[in-house]
């Protein structure tokens, strides 16, 4: 059932991504942190949390903090400024963050992502599994670019769309963008008396990206345009999405009750968007061959365990794709492998206890993980870029 409000897809969120602006966190008079906005955003976080969802935290903030560390005006920047801005400001702003949430005794790790920790395929599953063990742990990873090594060429260029990919890498169930403005509006508020208020999106269509007007209009100045963005990022990957304003002490508790926003619906949830992913959008770069047990178990939604594995093939490394087969040889599943065929071949037909000392290091007990593992329709056999490997 997709959520008609931003409450109640609060509640049904179990991760949720809350994407944070500079003038939201940073006094723009002083180039502070503004310690009473950071310190309502923490009890607001720590009320998610008691009510047992994961939080990330996308903030940004850093080249402004670093700015008044160094004495320099964050306005007039050259990029190596810049990017010695940030590196001085991300030790201010995780500071920041520690100090604000260490009175609800919640733990803060700091991420510094690129482009490429999410695009490069094996660069994204380090960075998914390490935010997934720092929530498992308890702790709330505080995301921001990396400012420090990136070009002008090679960066996300903001905060919005760098949330977006991180909801789709890790499967959050929804991403709240905190702004100066309550939501999506036909038009300029600002300049149109007549705009109105958009409360709902199902789809991302031309006329809805449309509003935001051009990249240099003085509503997009604001980021509309890279809201809107991002929301078709989060969408596709079965993240709803929410643009509220944050200028509130309390942004998050302030939608729960009920905050003028707009919420944009994404269509499956985020493990079915994954799964639709690699059941149909990839090529197979190997295979794994299963025995009759082992297919008995994945028919229930199982894992794929290495004792059930009789065969591997192809070329393949963690993280690609890779066909399953049975044991004629039909290709009856899709998953993305947590192995190498060369380390597949080790460990196949072993108990996963042993991997560790067949490997020499403690990977992980499944070759493929139920939640990367799609079973094909059993009368359609394998889809046309299927072939067997083994």
């Amino acid at each position: 059932m997709v959520a008609l409000t931003a409450a109640a897809a609060i509640e049904s969120a179990k991760t949720i991504i809350i994407k944070i602006g500079s003038s939201l966190l940073v006094e723009e008079s002083s180039n502070r942190v503004n310690a009473d906005w950071i310190a309502g955003m923490a009890r607001d976080i720590a009320m998610l949390r008691r009510d047992g969802k994961h939080v990330v935290v996308v903030s940004s903030g850093a080249i402004a903090l670093g700015s008044r560390e160094l004495g320099i005006d964050g306005r007039t920047l050259a990029l190596e400024e810049k990017q010695a801005a940030a590196a001085t400001g991300q030790v201010v702003l995780a500071h920041a963050w520690r100090e604000a949430l260490a009175g609800h005794d919640i733990g803060v790790a700091q991420i510094l992502l690129s482009p490429e920790d999410t695009e490069t395929r094996r660069r994204h599953l380090n960075a998914r599994a390490t935010m997934t063990a720092l929530l498992d742990l308890g702790a709330v990873p505080v995301v921001n670019e990396n400012d420090t090594v990136a070009t002008a060429e090679i960066r996300f260029g903001d905060n919005d769309r760098l949330a977006a990919r991180v909801a789709a890498m890790i499967s959050a169930d929804l991403l709240l963008l905190l702004s100066d403005i309550d939501g999506l509006y036909s038009g300029n508020p600002r300049q149109d008396d007549s705009a109105r208020h958009v409360a709902h999106v199902d789809t991302m269509s031309d006329e809805i990206m449309a509003m935001a007007g051009n990249a240099h209009a003085a509503y997009a100045s604001g980021g509309m345009v890279t809201k809107l963005e991002a929301a078709r990022i989060a969408m596709h990957a079965g993240c709803g999405m929410v643009i509220c304003s944050g200028q509130r002490q309390r942004p998050v508790t302030a939608l729960v009750e009920g905050a003028r926003n707009t919420l944009f619906r994404a269509e499956h949830s985020p493990l079915t968007a994954r799964k639709r992913w690699i059941g149909g959008s990839l090529t197979p770069r190997g295979s794994l061959r299963v025995d009759a047990g082992a297919l008995r178990a994945l028919r229930k939604g199982r894992s794929l365990l290495p004792a059930g594995v009789t065969a591997a093939g192809g070329t393949f490394d963690r993280g690609d794709l890779i066909a399953i087969e049975d044991a004629t040889g039909q290709v009856i599943g899709h998953g993305l492998s947590a192995y190498s065929v060369e380390d597949a071949r080790i460990i196949l037909g072993h108990k996963s206890s042993e991997i560790e000392s067949l490997l020499g290091y403690r990977g992980r007990d499944e070759v493929i993980h139920a939640d990367d593992l799609v079973m094909l329709d059993r009368g359609g056999g394998p889809p046309p870029n299927a072939r067997s490997h083994a």
